[in-house]
């Protein structure tokens, strides 16, 4: 028998039955913080069972409606942060890669070191090192919130990072490159109409990797005391914890959901393509 034909086995395939049970462990550690959460979102007050939707009805309250500004405002600062820093990674580390995969293959592992270094450092430290520099910062634009994105877009570089990574080592992009210019086509239109349809799979995906860190990101904010979802929570917490249980679970499941429509479309996707 020779080298080639001799089949490499490194540890044990699991059965049917023990996927199932990992992947039913797995799931109740996921899900039971969830339904402990929404068990205390909305009991009756005072009680340990029971259901009840009235402290939602504070939401409609004009008399306490003070207490929930933070919460609005935070959530409109932290969705226009979620999209000023999606919109820098497909500006400046979306054609960085491409770029490097394409015409500067030498820099490939240069980028990759830089995206990936904010993941081994605490995000105190980096919040403590923000200080100073927003400081100057804020003398030229004024103490705004979505100057953020600047500082948490280095936060979500290595969860952008990697998605796209593991896209474009999932096709021949050289070879794709070469064929459209082969046929005419400019550099601009083979980026456009050949290299980003290619990449959709992973800009959705570092896409929403984004957004879930800049909704759960609160250590920043907290250091340069700006108003963020996560801000308004704790702050929320205080004055009315259901409330602020209520907003955090939708905030889990709504990412919960993006990710399972993004997956729906991939499936898709690539069941008509194989049909």
């Amino acid at each position: 028998m020779s080298r080639a034909s001799k089949a490499v086995r490194v540890g044990a395939t699991p059965s049917k039955a023990s996927s199932a049970v990992i992947l039913v462990v797995a799931g109740l550690a996921f899900l039971y913080p969830l339904y402990a959460l929404a068990r205390f979102a909305f009991q009756p007050v005072g009680q340990h069972s029971g259901f009840t939707l009235d402290h939602l009805k504070a939401l409609t309250d004009p008399i306490r409606a003070y207490q929930y500004d933070q919460l609005w405002t935070g959530i409109e600062n932290s969705l226009v942060i979620a999209v000023i820093t999606v919109a820098l990674m497909l500006v400046f580390l979306l054609p960085a890669m491409i770029l490097a995969e394409l015409r500067f293959r030498s820099v490939r592992r240069v980028i990759e070191f830089v995206c990936l270094l904010p993941i081994s450092i605490p995000t105190v430290v980096l919040a403590v090192g923000f200080v100073p520099v927003y400081q100057r910062v804020w003398d030229i634009t004024g103490a705004v919130p979505w100057v953020l994105s600047f500082g948490i877009g280095i936060i979500t570089l290595p969860y952008a990072f990697r998605p796209i990574a593991a896209n474009i080592a999932g096709i021949d992009m050289v070879t794709l490159n070469e064929a459209s210019r082969s046929l005419g086509a400019g550099w601009l239109q083979t980026v456009w109409h050949v290299i980003l349809p290619n990449l959709r799979r992973g800009m959705l995906s570092a896409g929403l990797l984004t957004v879930s860190v800049v909704l759960g990101e609160f250590t920043i904010a907290q250091f340069l005391q700006q108003n963020t979802f996560q801000t308004g929570l704790a702050l929320l917490e205080h004055a009315d914890p259901y409330v602020a249980s209520t907003f955090a679970l939708a905030a889990l499941l709504f990412v919960f959901l993006i990710l399972v429509v993004f997956g729906a479309l991939g499936a898709g996707r690539r069941s008509r393509k194989a049909s």
